[in-house]
């Protein structure tokens, strides 16, 4: 069976896994310490698994799996999952119990999350409920580095330990406005609810406005959540990138999935200390181990498109030079003009054939040069998603390391 074979490659780590049937509706979520171990398990001849859940695995035609970096993120995403996707094997706890749940306070100015056995018509959103409490605990305070509400049950006037441990924004003392202390807890709602991919682009969508605006501490803080929150480790999104691929290839009239993708952005404030990125996609996962940086040597003045040329020009020339391997999809941040710039310069080298695409921050218009019209994907495309994420990653890796040099310049 493919869903078996499709086991063998899980990591064995944390994670959540999806059962699915043959529409692709969910059939059972499940948490696991080792998710090949536990997956696997339920395909092997002697499995000890109920008369429901083995009738259950006769349907299944598909698996998927969010890695997590703890059971215990884990157990979080599994009950959010459960509420969000309602599959059908999946059976509630009603066993007369008091199980602990978790309590978001959205009826006060500045809501807290914590555990309690109680649930209450008092305005505040309950979570839950969850079968071991001690994981639950341990969730808690991971949640709690990710998304630093207070914890204090009444405000006081002065900051305390939370907040110089950074896991508080001290509303107390005012250090914290009412619309970002908001934002927090809008995200850790889609973390509760188990929607995932949703949080992940609503953080990655504030960085990337925070970035243009050059406002770079607070799109530092988001980049920060974002890594916290494991969406930036190299696994992170490993459930999802064969159909992100899969569509991409069709958009793009590729001959094979990309698998591997380098992206290339600039960086420069009125030609200072100008710099370019390339950064390294597999398999829609990011391989930091393969970003490279380029100081602009060539090019006096602000001309993005002569640096483009000139970082495109030396990354491939280096490949050529080595042996190396190129990659099936080259990214460029920009329009019509960065992508003409860059192909230009494959052309010289004599790899016209290396598909390139550009994508345009107005709009989010896809650009290639095999094609006279810009391609524009709507919102939901998955293939539009990872581009962003590729693009906007590129464009972090240029400002960051802009950013180095300048401070270095003025000191």
């Amino acid at each position: 069976m493919a869903e078996q074979k499709k086991v063998r490659i899980f990591p064995q780590s944390p994670g959540v896994y999806i059962m699915k049937g043959a529409s692709g509706e969910a059939l059972y979520v499940g948490k696991a310490v080792n998710l090949r171990k536990r997956v696997s398990s339920y395909f092997r001849a002697k499995a000890a698994l109920t008369s429901r859940i083995a009738s259950m695995v006769g349907l299944v035609r598909d698996i998927d799996y969010i890695p997590t970096s703890t059971e215990a993120e884990a157990l979080i995403y599994e009950n959010g999952l459960i509420k969000h996707l309602e599959p059908k094997y999946n059976t509630a706890l009603k066993d007369g119990k008091s199980y602990p749940m978790l309590k978001l306070t959205v009826n006060e100015k500045f809501p807290r999350l914590f555990i309690t056995r109680q649930k209450k018509t008092d305005g505040a959103l309950y979570y839950g409920p969850y079968s071991n409490a001690k994981l639950l605990r341990q969730a808690v305070i991971f949640l709690r580095q990710i998304f630093p509400l207070r914890s204090c049950g009444k405000i006081g006037k002065k900051v305390c330990l939370d907040y110089h441990i950074k896991q508080c924004l001290g509303p107390c003392e005012g250090r914290v406005d009412d619309q970002a202390y908001a934002e927090i807890v809008s995200e850790i709602k889609l973390f509760l609810q188990g929607r995932r991919r949703e949080l992940i682009d609503t953080i990655a969508l504030r960085m990337k406005e925070a970035a243009k605006t050059e406002n770079f501490e607070l799109a530092s803080k988001y980049k920060a959540r974002l890594e916290t929150l494991s969406t930036v480790r190299e696994d992170a999104v490993a459930y999802t990138p064969s159909g992100e691929l899969d569509e991409l290839k069709n958009i793009l009239w590729l001959s094979k999935s990309p698998e591997t993708i380098e992206a290339f952005d600039v960086s420069n404030i009125m030609a200072e200390a100008a710099v370019g990125s390339m950064i390294y996609f597999y398999k829609g996962l990011p391989k930091k181990s393969e970003y490279r940086k380029f100081r602009i040597k060539t090019v006096s003045g602000v001309d993005d498109y002569a640096m483009m040329r000139e970082i495109v020009r030396r990354r491939y020339s280096r490949i050529l030079k080595e042996n190396g391997k190129l990659p099936d999809l080259v990214l460029i941040d920009g329009g019509k003009g960065h992508l003409s710039a860059a192909c230009d310069e494959l052309e010289k080298l004599g790899l016209s054939r290396l598909p390139v695409v550009s994508i345009a921050k107005e709009f989010e218009k896809l650009y290639m040069k095999s094609r006279k019209d810009p391609i524009i994907l709507p919102p939901e495309s998955k293939a539009l998603h990872l581009l962003e994420r590729i693009r906007d990653e590129a464009h972090r890796f240029a400002i960051s390391y802009h950013k180095r040099l300048l401070s270095k310049r003025y000191r």
